[in-house]
């Protein structure tokens, strides 16, 4: 099932919990606009290159609509809206005074330089730039991009409109960037995972895990997890996947991860098919990789008895009704990865307050965050009697449906 239909149908189960007057239903899910712009640029050897970039404003009742810019070869308008959507219902839930917004490119990054990269990065500010900034929309990095794109759009917007830091979050610490923002989502898995075990009487501490992803969220969730006792018996990337039913060495491979980008090759662990990485023996599987990955093909093989969404649309609902008759805890990805939106908005007030943050406050304030978020997420769930997934979409619904009413926006 693809992302905009999985999302459409979770907000609309989570519109009837709330009994939603079906106007105000309908005006919640179109998109406040969508931007489509063809970019093209010289490459390096002189031909010419088109490219076509993406941005969905889904919504802004909250605040400003906020959301990531992915260099991906298969961006396409589907998955850009669907993801617009899951950032106005994440920000919601995380209560932090945003919309929600996506963009991209359809490229393949690793196929252009780092120049050509610059060059299709400025065209794309340009022909954006009147339909972003600091009180309207505030990009972020994503797939394909980091904190170097980020510093590009920073310069071309603030050619139009004066400097400007917080037109973007996720920018190097050098032009405004937030310390602790690099470890932010991983870090916010961690505090997530420890507010779901705590309802169970249990600690990382003993726990073993399982991580799909070793790029930024599932390296640092690992870190921080190894560093909290847990253990780490499996972990893939795109170039492998690694097992070591005592525990890996989380240090030592992300040593050799650097070194050698990626997992493949670690002699700390025995290789395993990537394909098979999901349904290992573990207590805590972490997807932090692609949408999509859980479906009803391997949802009845796994074992965990808890699922930590640090990916975006791990799971299908089909799979979501196998698990949850398997009894699986499943903590969704609008709460579970809602750490990096959250320092993005420390980076914004930071950015207009021209005043900078210690790592350690940062790293509080986080907590602080997703531990409410936790509450709130499992207040709804008591007040509705339902599971995680619809307690967060409900969370995030009705925040938005308020402010929209309030608003006068309803009609």
């Amino acid at each position: 099932m693809n992302a905009l239909v999985a999302t459409n149908r979770n907000f609309k189960l989570a519109a009837r919990l709330l009994k939603l007057d079906s106007k105000l239903e309908k005006s919640l899910l179109i998109p406040f606009r969508e931007i489509k712009v063809e970019c093209t640029i010289p490459k390096d050897d002189g031909t010419l290159a088109s490219f076509v970039g993406f941005r969905v404003q889904h919504d802004n009742a909250r605040g400003p609509m906020k959301g990531g810019i992915r260099y991906h070869p298969e961006v396409d308008p589907d998955e850009v809206n669907a993801l617009a959507q899951l950032m106005t219902w994440k920000t919601a839930v995380a209560n932090i005074p945003y919309g929600g917004a996506k963009g991209g490119i359809g490229c393949s990054p690793g196929d252009l330089s780092l120049s050509e990269l610059e060059r299709l990065t400025r065209v794309f500010t340009q022909k954006i730039h009147d339909l972003i900034g600091i009180h309207t929309d505030v990009p972020a990095p994503d797939m394909g991009t980091g904190p170097q794109t980020m510093a590009w759009i920073l310069d071309e917007y603030s050619k139009f409109h004066g400097y400007s830091p917080a037109v973007v979050t996720g920018k190097p610490t050098d032009l405004g960037g937030s310390l602790g923002r690099d470890a932010a989502t991983g870090r916010g898995v961690l505090f997530a995972t420890e507010a779901l075990l705590n309802e169970y009487g249990k600690t990382i501490a003993g726990q073993r895990f399982v991580i799909q992803g070793f790029g930024n969220v599932g390296s640092w969730a690992a870190q921080l997890i190894h560093e909290k006792g847990g253990k780490i018996v499996a972990v893939s990337d795109i170039t492998g996947a690694i097992k070591n039913s005592k525990g890996i060495d989380i240090p030592s491979l992300l040593k050799h991860a650097n070194e050698h980008r990626g997992v493949k090759g670690f002699n700390g662990g025995d290789p395993i098919d990537p394909k098979s990485i999901l349904v290992e023996d573990c207590d805590i599987l972490i997807p932090a990789a692609l949408g999509g990955v859980i479906n009803r093909e391997n949802a009845n093989e796994i074992k965990a008895k808890f699922i930590i969404e640090a990916a975006n649309h791990p799971t299908d609902p089909e799979a979501d009704e196998i698990l949850s008759k398997k009894g699986v805890v499943i903590l969704p990805d609008i709460y579970a990865n809602s750490g990096g939106v959250t320092v993005s908005y420390f980076e914004w007030v930071q950015n207009i307050q021209g005043f900078m943050w210690d790592e350690e406050k940062v790293n509080d304030e986080l907590k602080t965050y997703m531990t409410n978020g936790f509450k709130d997420v499992k207040e709804m769930c008591k007040t509705h009697n339902c599971d995680l997934r619809m307690g967060a979409f409900t969370l995030g619904v009705n925040r938005v449906a308020r402010a929209t009413v309030l608003r006068g926006w309803e009609a």
